[in-house]
């Protein structure tokens, strides 16, 4: 398949709001080829149909034109930037810094206490956010709007988080999530991702996986909320089969399906040895994260057919190429979402598609 050159992508050397407000007008014309031999599709995303396993993970599509641009580029789920209850503001520059990984296979090390940064991009960066967001009235409105222009056939998954205010309880947080997702489901998504992992932020909701009984009590909340709406919860780095148990046992009566790796967080240095983000840790992702979320993937699908349960694995995490998403699926996962490779070549999946090396 011919992939479009020269196609809009990210500008990491821009603003956050920068890249917002310049977000690219979706293709047209776009040759897709297909991804199961069945002329029905094949493919499953938390119980609906879907004509592949490629999506975005949240992250790349900061608003509902980035969404469609996406989109037409052979993206069949799409994941809007995780949106809040009120405004937040975006960490300031460097959002996106390049590190090298220095391992021979070009893995993170989950120990490795820092990372230095990278001239150049080598497919792995720290990603600096912290989950920004615009307005409800601006999301709610842009999304509703994306979810009338998007083709029937493309899912649009909503990723919500609960923003913590002093003196709360987890119920009140869990009111805030549940706020957020009834929200976005009014606006037309037609799934809700709950973000229960962000290392670059300091409070509960961002390391929620990390606490199976309060994820569960956040899951029950959101579900109640969005009715029969498939939903998934986005956790981090899970290290242990024990780990992974105690939480699927708590969340597992609320949720659709788990997302997984969101990052591996750690510590940047600078040339001159100095730490970057005030010493924070910051989340790594793409290439150098792979082989920790296949190994993940694996782990949860194991626990997943031991115990006869159907939750959905959404794999996540250094995806690039055909090959990674078959590795994927044959791990388990039932789905495979891009974000550094998608930031990094809009045209990714349109690539994924013509190598044809993928079927249902």
């Amino acid at each position: 398949m011919q992939v479009p050159g020269d196609l809009p992508r990210y500008d990491p050397a821009q603003s956050y709001d920068w890249n917002y407000d310049r977000a690219p007008d979706a293709l047209s014309g776009v040759s897709v080829a297909p991804m199961s031999d069945s002329p029905a599709g094949g493919w499953r995303f938390c119980g609906l149909a879907v004509d592949s396993p490629l999506g975005v993970a949240a992250g790349p599509l900061l608003n509902g034109k980035w969404l469609l641009h996406y989109a037409s580029l052979g993206f069949d789920v799409v994941t809007y930037k995780t949106v809040r209850s009120g405004p937040r503001v975006c960490y300031p520059l460097p959002n996106l810094q390049p590190v090298a990984v220095g391992s021979s296979d070009g893995q993170l090390d989950a120990g490795a206490e820092s990372l230095a940064v990278s001239d150049a991009m080598h497919g792995t960066w720290a990603v600096s956010f912290g989950m920004p967001s615009k307005s409800p009235d601006v999301w709610r409105a842009d999304v509703a709007e994306a979810r009338r222009r998007l083709p029937r056939e493309k899912l649009l998954s909503v990723s919500v988080v609960g923003t913590v205010q002093d003196g709360w309880s987890l119920d009140e947080l869990a009111d805030d999530y549940a706020r957020c997702a009834a929200w976005a489901v009014e606006a037309g998504a037609d799934a809700i991702e709950t973000n229960f992992s962000c290392p670059n932020v300091s409070t509960c909701d961002g390391q929620l996986f990390q606490q199976p009984a309060d994820a569960a009590r956040v899951a029950e909340r959101v579900r109640r909320a969005i009715g029969d709406v498939p939903l998934v919860i986005k956790i981090g780095c899970v290290a242990t089969d024990e780990e992974a148990e105690r939480l699927v046992a708590a969340v597992c009566p609320w949720i659709s399906g788990i997302a997984m790796t969101n990052s591996i967080a750690t510590t940047i240095r600078a040339a001159d040895g100095s730490l970057l983000f005030g010493g924070a840790r910051r989340g790594i992702c793409g290439r150098g994260i792979r082989e920790a979320s296949l190994a993940q993937v694996e782990r949860f699908a194991r626990l997943r057919n031991r115990q006869g349960l159907s939750f959905s694995i959404v794999g996540c995490g250094g995806a690039a190429t055909a090959e990674d998403v078959r590795r994927y699926l044959s791990a388990g996962a039932d789905a495979v979402h891009l974000a550094t490779a998608a930031m990094v070549d809009p045209g990714v999946a349109l690539a994924i598609r013509g190598a044809r090396e993928v079927r249902s």
